[in-house]
């Protein structure tokens, strides 16, 4: 079904009909000019992401269920990241003539299941336009106790520095993405270039079942890659550990641009140094092995590879034995004074300076 045959407001409401909040801070979503939301003693806390095609997604490898997914995901996990708690969120689409309603539905549906998985209501948004293909932008609103928001910027000397999940994963599955999807099409390239080539009729019928039966690649084995670039998931799981425990960090933040990026952040704007060391960073083993297939350091992986949504966090030195009691957190060093600089110590004890070379969207290429 063609947008333009619902139109904006039509479009709106089959993809919001069924939506009904849960919160109680939700007072009005969907279907007035304001959403309007009620926080009594609490802090809100509100952080918006934008994602645009070709630069973020690639529509040849993630469909539009995951992509609806993904694009909740990060968005919750900047309010986890904050030591908060998810409430609501705000969609705005730009979208270009080649998506169905049917698309739509579909990027709809991985969105609303990331949302009902941590609780957030769906509020409101925008629909318009696009020449240039699909633009993604979500605003998540959350909310904290004064006392228990927790920034960037409150790590101290002799703290430890903290990571959930694994590092690496989802580069490494990008990487394996991109790599079969250039292999794809160049022996599409090859085989319709002999097309328009061919003058004989048996010829041109081979070269023609050719491209219909291009063999999509075998990812067997690298599941778990594919799992993490393309179904990213908030670590919503670490944040209720951490309040179990009766931890709250000095620090933290979510890893979306390298964990070398992340830390320098953290140090830059707690005035501090940090040394982390090479062996604790946590590696799948999958990661590794594709790391070696495609004569990468794993390291370096690990250390400036985007996207994994894992949370690094920096909390007192008191609370070792609370950090070593929770499954899925990884001990990687530790905070310094400013002036010892920033310092990642390899398997064989050398120093060397840390440096932040994460993904910059704005970097020239």
């Amino acid at each position: 079904m063609e947008i333009a045959s619902l139109g904006e407001f039509g479009l709106i409401d089959r993809l919001t009909q069924d939506i009904t909040p849960k919160n109680t801070s939700t007072i009005k979503g969907i279907g007035d000019d304001c959403a309007v939301l009620h926080y009594p003693n609490k802090e809100v806390l509100v952080t918006t992401d934008m994602l645009m095609e070709g630069v973020h997604f690639d529509l040849t490898y993630i469909d539009l269920q995951h992509l609806g997914y993904k694009s909740a995901m990060v968005n919750i996990s900047d309010i986890f990241a904050m030591n908060g708690t998810p409430r609501q969120m705000t969609v705005s689409l730009a979208l270009s003539k080649r998506f169905s309603v049917e698309d739509l539905e579909l990027f709809y549906s991985g969105l609303r299941r990331a949302c009902e998985k941590w609780g957030v209501d769906i509020v409101g948004g925008d629909t318009t336009s696009s020449y240039t293909g699909l633009a993604i932008s979500i605003t998540c609103i959350g909310e904290a106790d004064k006392d228990d928001i927790v920034y960037r910027s409150g790590a101290k000397d002799t703290d430890l520095i903290c990571v959930s999940g694994d590092l690496g994963a989802a580069y490494m599955g990008l990487q394996l993405l991109e790599r079969e999807k250039a292999v794809y099409y160049s022996q599409y390239s090859d085989l319709q270039k002999k097309l328009a080539a061919a003058k004989d009729a048996s010829e041109i019928s081979n070269l023609k079942s050719q491209i219909s039966n291009l063999s999509m690649p075998d990812f067997s084995g690298k599941e778990y890659l594919l799992q993490r670039q393309l179904q990213t998931e908030a670590r919503g799981d670490i944040v209720q550990r951490l309040r179990e425990a009766g931890i709250r960090p000095t620090a933290m933040m979510d890893i979306s641009d390298g964990l070398s990026s992340e830390l320098m952040h953290i140090c830059k704007q707690s005035g501090t140094g940090c040394r982390i060391f090479e062996k604790e960073l946590p590696i799948d083993y999958q990661t590794a092995v594709m790391a070696e297939e495609m004569e990468m350091n794993v390291t370096t992986c690990a250390l400036n590879g985007g996207e994994d949504y894992e949370l690094l966090f920096t909390v007192p030195i008191g609370d070792l034995d609370k950090v070593r009691e929770i499954d899925d957190v990884h001990l990687i060093g530790h905070i310094t004074a400013q002036k010892y600089g920033h310092v990642l110590v390899t398997r064989d004890n050398q120093e060397f300076e840390l440096k932040a070379q994460g993904w910059n969207p704005l970097r020239k290429q």
